[in-house]
């Protein structure tokens, strides 16, 4: 029973077309009961995340591999043509593909270690909804000590390897110094907190946290010697903010132009910075044409997490072979994969 793999990431598809496909915690565990009551999979995971959304599925039917392409798109509602935004793997590729995004290998900042973490959990949800079996479970499980393997025997995670990391280094490059300058939280996830602390090692000098949750924002606050504001009340803070980190579960903009406007009268023209690290996005893109306010998006870090690409490339190709071995142990401990397996199409972007 082949593992195969059908997703789209951050190398094949823009932030407008992964936003679209984002699923939220609370919809994947019926979205997986759905994909295996149909049939075409016996076991699942969904991993979700700003950078991609990809479905693990072992399947007894190599030849089903369409069917979980189609229902993937019609599950988070697309009907736009796509042309190379998904992208479909059959082993033994599906398998050192998942290796990889658990080693950070596949991530947009190269080496990161958040991702580790949201395929855990991707993993642990969808094993508490008994959506997995052996082959997934040995698969993910294997995943997770290859990440290991990697972190202590390679270099590859040294130096500035986060999303939050490289939102602060963007954040320097506008103020040159954090020192003085007070920042905004909105969102009080992992991300969100990542980023603060960031912030605060740099030299932030406050931290403002507004959550939909507020007890969430106080507890925050509270690790960061912060202040909680409540969800509807960040905008009274604004005029002493100079940065602004979201990353929300919204469906919709948190902070669109008809709301910045009245808001940046009171600024008298101090630069504002808008990082958006959400997806779906939390902060309308119009907003990039008010002065003095300088927007990016998550796809935008990815100018800077490409500089440490050039520093990273000697261990990119030692932890690939590294890789290629552990996958190909697996795979022979999976015994002889029958005729007509994943491993015989041809699979790939379509």
């Amino acid at each position: 029973m082949p593992i195969v793999v059908i997703g789209l990431s951050h190398h094949t598809s823009p932030v407008t077309v992964r936003e679209r496909f984002a699923l939220t915690e609370a919809q994947i565990p019926g979205v997986l009961q759905k994909l295996r009551a149909s049939g075409a999979a016996e076991e699942a995971v969904i991993l979700s995340t700003c950078n991609r959304v990809e479905l693990y599925a072992a399947t007894s039917d190599p030849e089903k591999l369409k069917s979980i392409r189609s229902f993937l798109i019609d599950s988070c509602n697309y009907n736009e043509p796509l042309h190379n935004e998904v992208y479909a793997l059959g082993e033994p590729d599906s398998i050192e593909h998942l290796f990889k995004v658990a080693c950070g290998l596949d991530s947009m900042v190269l080496g990161e270690t958040e991702i580790l973490g949201q395929l855990k959990k991707a993993y642990d949800l969808a094993l508490q909804h008994k959506q997995t079996g052996s082959r997934l479970n040995k698969a993910f499980q294997r995943a997770f000590n290859v990440a290991k393997h990697i972190r202590t025997e390679t270099n590859i995670q040294r130096g500035s390897v986060s999303v939050g990391s490289v939102a602060v280094e963007l954040a320097e490059k506008i103020f040159t110094k954090l020192d003085e300058r007070d920042v905004m939280v909105i969102g009080a996830g992992d991300t969100s907190e990542k980023t603060a602390r960031a912030l605060l090692s740099r030299g932030a000098r406050s931290i403002f946290v507004s959550n939909r949750s507020h007890e969430r924002a106080v507890a925050l606050a509270a690790e960061l010697n912060g202040r909680a504001i409540h969800f509807d009340e960040w905008s009274r803070e604004f005029d002493r903010i100079d940065i602004i980190i979201s990353s929300t579960a919204a469906p919709h903009y948190v902070l669109d132009r008809e709301k910045l406007i009245p808001l940046m009268k009171g600024r008298k023209n101090r630069p504002l910075l808008l990082i958006d690290i959400a997806v779906p996005r939390d902060i309308e893109p119009e907003v990039n044409t008010l002065e003095n306010v300088y927007l990016f998006n998550i796809d935008d870090l990815q100018a800077i997490a490409a500089g440490y690409l050039k520093q990273r490339k000697e261990e990119i190709a030692r932890c690939e072979s590294i890789i290629r071995e552990k996958a190909k142990a697996i795979l022979n401990m999976f015994g002889p994969r029958p005729s007509g397996a994943a491993s015989d199409l041809a699979l790939g972007h379509s």
